[in-house]
């Protein structure tokens, strides 16, 4: 079989598998998986003495234990047989991907605050954000989603696709694991500022281009000239290294503001506003938003074909 289809179609069967079936919660899925072995480390790590070097072991450990755990399982099937090398890379590559997922939720955010009311939309937003929801107001909520799925449209569809194209499924696996940690145990908190501080800072590095190439993405694809200037006008603005870029541009798609306070942990942490039309968020806003979301990943999907299909007839 040529190597340009032991990629690429794979690839396409992943991105399909996706775009129909989400992630359904009744199928066994690696990134569990990788959640319990992360509590499992954390709870036996985080504790005494050391917990800057302890978490900075299982970091490091787990991100490469499952690159090359993958990296095997990957070269023992494509010499087994190549059939069975696409099945098992496509099916990897549809739990690698996050895209129909966050939709979803995000849906189900707007769904259940329009049909049952605010206390409801703040329950269902927690399932998806860190931040404390019992206070919100029907506007945050809009906006914490809108701000989270803009964020998530990096972490979890851009990076996973970015590290296939470049280390295939060890790559967007490794990848995962990172990005998993970081949200388990990547906090400023009393609990987690030393054990976690390696896994945050790890997960910045394998964000910073994958955000960045997702924010153009955005803008280049709704044709938004101020989405294009809010990059750099509030990209680098938000707490995070990575998490204001495409904050920053669906901001200027939508010509909406987000930031300010925000409560964690009983605590009120201020973000950099982003934007600088307070106005009020509506349900075609969530539509734009599934526009864009789909079209990145799709423009995504396009750019390795067209970056691989020559590389492929070269072989």
């Amino acid at each position: 079989m040529e190597q340009i289809e032991l990629i690429i179609l794979p690839l396409v069967i992943g991105y399909i598998l996706d775009l129909v079936f989400g992630d359904p919660r009744s199928l066994p899925h690696p990134i569990v998986l990788f959640g319990n072995t992360i509590s499992f480390f954390t709870k036996h790590l985080n504790k005494g003495k050391y917990q800057l070097f302890k978490g900075a072991v299982m970091t490091l450990g787990l991100a490469t234990i499952v690159y090359f755990i993958f990296l095997y399982l990957s070269i023992i099937t494509l010499n087994w047989n190549s059939t069975i090398y696409i099945v098992l890379t496509s099916i990897m590559v549809f739990y690698g991907l996050a895209n129909k997922s966050l939709l979803q939720e995000g849906s189900e955010v707007f769904k259940h605050l329009n049909e049952k009311g605010l206390k409801a939309g703040r329950k269902r937003l927690s399932w998806i954000v860190g931040r404390d929801t019992s206070k919100l107001s029907e506007q945050e909520i809009r906006l914490a989603v809108l701000e989270t799925l803009s964020e998530n449209l990096s972490d979890g569809v851009v990076a996973p696709l970015f590290y296939y194209a470049i280390a295939g499924v060890p790559g967007m696996m490794c990848y995962k694991m990172i990005n998993t940690m970081d949200s388990m145990i990547g906090y400023k908190n009393e609990k987690f500022i030393l054990f976690g501080r390696v896994a945050a800072r790890l997960d910045d590095v394998a964000n910073f281009i994958p955000a960045r190439i997702t924010a153009f993405l955005m803008v280049l694809l709704t044709l938004n000239a101020k989405g294009f200037l809010y990059i750099f006008k509030y990209g680098h603005a938000h707490l995070s290294p990575n998490a204001g870029y495409p904050e920053s541009a669906l901001a200027g798609i939508i010509n909406c503001q987000f930031g300010g306070p925000h409560d964690y942990e009983g605590k009120s942490v201020y973000k950099p506003f982003i934007g600088d039309n307070n106005r009020k968020i509506t349900n075609e806003d969530i539509c734009k938003l599934f526009y864009i979301n789909h079209s990145v990943c799709f423009a995504s999907i396009l750019f390795i074909i067209a970056v691989y299909f020559p590389y492929g007839i070269l072989l």
